[in-house]
């Protein structure tokens, strides 16, 4: 028998003095929980359930049987980070607001955008300029499409596509990351100028990835996917999504710490579209703030994917940014720190109302006695 538990925020207020201060900021975020499900799953069944509030939070965990209650603790503790800012060269970005990380694809067949960019060397520079002065802390640049069906990449030439982007991204002074589940390519970007790595495959893909992440000293994401090969789509069958993705980040996390990579440079990403079907997919969103409990930042890949489509009467890819804007103000409902997006300004103007909202909120008693 096996038994694993997990603390899922499920109610929340717009500031703690909306509950006389029993309620938490989640993850040092501007989002506000005060009600929490302790769940308990045995053999990957949902066994039992008890629901609270920060005040009782203690008393339900301390019901818990054994190792149960030591791991509820880390937990809710983790539930309670406030993450320092993410060190990236000589930016900083902090996490204490949603930040936006802009899509630059140097690759003939992304979804969206394919060879728009790798073809045309001034054009990419050019969008990467416009998405920092609208305001994306992190430019994420790919050389491999990694939609279901694309075709494999040879390693000399993604390094050939990333290369020149890394380069012009970097001289603009802009905190570059590298989008890659290779280690030769996350290696030439580090070298170019990248300072963050994104690996899809949560450094599963390449034997030598964690190794490499480890020795550079560089803040990595680890994203979800089922597949370990080279389909990273495969695979994609689940008891329970959320929970089944919360367990296998973990255990990513935890295979990159004994990798030797501080805990404190990791990042997870749920993944979304990646061996998910739309339920999947809708059940991860509306589950991002339980992710906070593996002690991490999070980023939400969510831009112009396929579910938008799916519940929008199949729109075409450019025609998904209401879409991509809504799973955006769900990923900073939930406290997520990063969004990954392609229309860089049209989200950070949602960031910016939906920060100068929860600004009021904090400041505005009105509505309260006395």
């Amino acid at each position: 028998m096996t038994e694993t538990v997990y603390i899922r925020p499920i109610g929340f207020v717009p500031g703690p003095q909306a509950e006389e201060g029993d309620a938490i900021g989640l993850a040092g975020s501007m989002v506000y929980a005060h009600r929490f499900a302790v769940v308990l799953r045995r053999d990957g069944q949902v066994a039992e359930r008890w629901t609270c509030s920060p005040q009782h939070i203690a008393q339900v965990i301390g019901e818990l049987p054994g190792t149960l209650g030591e791991e509820a603790e880390t937990q809710w503790a983790n539930l309670k980070i406030v993450h320092p800012p993410l060190s990236l060269g000589e930016r900083t970005v902090r996490l204490d607001q949603p930040q936006v990380m802009g899509i630059l694809n140097v690759t003939p067949d992304s979804f969206s955008d394919g060879g728009e960019f790798l073809d045309n060397p001034e054009v990419g520079k050019a969008q990467a300029a416009k998405m920092l002065e609208a305001g994306a802390a992190i430019i994420d640049i790919g050389g491999e499409s990694t939609r279901p069906g694309a075709a494999a990449v040879w390693e000399e030439e993604e390094i050939k596509r990333i290369l020149p982007a890394v380069q012009y991204c970097a001289a603009m002074g802009a905190a570059v990351s590298i989008d890659s589940r290779r280690a030769g390519v996350m290696e030439a970007a580090l070298d170019a100028g990248a300072t963050l790595v994104n690996d899809v495959s949560g450094l599963q893909y390449d034997p030598r990835s964690a190794e490499l992440v480890a020795r550079r000293g560089c803040p990595v994401v680890l994203m979800h996917a089922p597949g370990k090969g080279q389909d990273l789509h495969e695979n994609g069958d689940y008891e329970s999504v959320v929970f089944d993705v919360f367990d296998a980040l973990r255990a990513r996390r935890d295979a990159a710490v004994s990798a030797g990579i501080s805990p404190d440079r990791i990042l997870l990403d749920p993944g979304l579209g990646f061996g998910k079907k739309l339920a999947d997919n809708t059940a991860l969103v509306n589950a991002l703030p339980l992710f906070h409990a593996l002690g991490h930042p999070l980023l939400l890949g969510a831009s112009r994917k396929r579910m938008i489509g799916a519940l929008s009467n199949e729109a075409p890819v450019e025609q998904r940014l209401g879409g991509s804007i809504a799973l955006a103000m769900a990923g900073m409902d939930a406290g997520v720190q990063l969004l990954r997006v392609h229309d860089v300004a049209e989200t950070v103007q949602a960031r910016n109302v939906w920060r100068g909202l929860r600004d009021a909120a904090l400041t505005d008693f009105s509505d309260l006695p006395g």
